[in-house]
């Protein structure tokens, strides 16, 4: 008697193909509240304006937000009232997306190393490349040119911090980054007067000799700004480690070169009867604007 042969044919199927709002779920259920466009496109199969239509109606239901073309976070209830996650959150996995290695700075740095003076209302992060800011709900991005060969330069890992949030870590300057990138770029951190207060909450837990070595690449004025900032903020052996950037200054610059032209301002001064600026000649600086720091 012959028997009957059963032939079972087996498909293994690819991913499975879920609803978007399934795998904003899920995603959150794993821990990650953000994703970009390829990821979803994998799993979530729909035409393109089928997509567009589905993201946005997620965004209007305040369920999405898109910082960026093709990147996305995913809107927990708390965090719908400020209209997207604190962006520690979601600036690594931003960066990654774009192909750009990053380092947090100048002020939201300033306050995560302890300069309590410093509200932090915007997020400055350095890049190597020109990037357009932007604001999400209640959050402002700004993106701080840093020429290439510099940025690549100062960005290593052992002059980097890194900063915890409950989504992982972002990569923040170190102490003597942050103290040297708020000099540098003092019109975006407050103000010579805010760079002087930073100097004196947060320049005693500088290392003198790992400050001077990245300090070689910024540029000598705003080194020198730096070490006298220090200097007045009564951080001797940090500012000392800076003398030698003073030593090779050919000419004096102004303190703040932000204010009116040197000699406008001189013009004024004599017409109201004011002390003129003075010259310190150990930073080859001219103090044209006088320094205020709390105590």
């Amino acid at each position: 008697m012959r028997k009957n042969l059963v032939i079972v044919s087996v498909f293994v199927y690819g991913p499975a193909i879920i609803p978007l709002d399934q795998f904003v779920d899920d995603r959150l259920l794993h821990g990650r509240a953000y994703f970009n466009r390829e990821e979803v496109q994998a799993v979530v199969k729909l035409r393109p304006e089928s997509f567009t239509a589905a993201i946005t109606r997620l965004v209007k239901k305040h369920r999405l937000a898109n910082p960026r073309h093709g990147f996305y976070l995913i809107l927990r209830p708390e965090d719908r009232m400020a209209g997207a996650p604190d962006p520690v959150r979601w600036i690594d996995p931003l960066m990654k997306h774009q192909g750009l290695d990053y380092r947090v700075s100048l002020l939201r740095a300033a306050t995560f190393h302890g300069s309590s003076h410093q509200a932090a209302m915007v997020f400055q992060v350095l890049v190597p490349r020109q990037l357009r800011d932007f604001e999400i709900g209640r959050h402002r991005l700004r993106f701080v040119y840093q020429a290439p060969k510099v940025f690549t330069k100062l960005n290593q890992p052992d002059r980097l911090d890194r900063m915890k949030s409950d989504a992982g870590f972002a990569q923040v300057a170190g102490v003597e980054l942050t103290l040297l990138d708020c000099a540098r770029y003092f019109h975006k951190a407050s103000g010579i007067n805010g760079v002087a207060q930073i100097a004196k909450d947060i320049g005693a837990k500088a290392h003198p000799r790992v400050l001077a070595k990245p300090a070689a690449a910024y540029e000598n004025s705003s080194v020198r700004r730096l070490g006298y900032l220090l200097e007045r903020a009564g951080h001797v052996r940090q500012a000392r480690a800076l003398e030698l950037f003073a030593k090779r200054a050919k000419t004096a610059v102004p303190l703040d070169p932000s204010v009116k032209p040197l000699m406008e301002s001189l013009f004024e001064l004599r017409e109201n009867d004011t002390p003129l600026p003075t010259k310190d000649l150990k930073w080859r600086l001219v103090i044209n604007e006088p320094v205020e720091i709390d105590r």
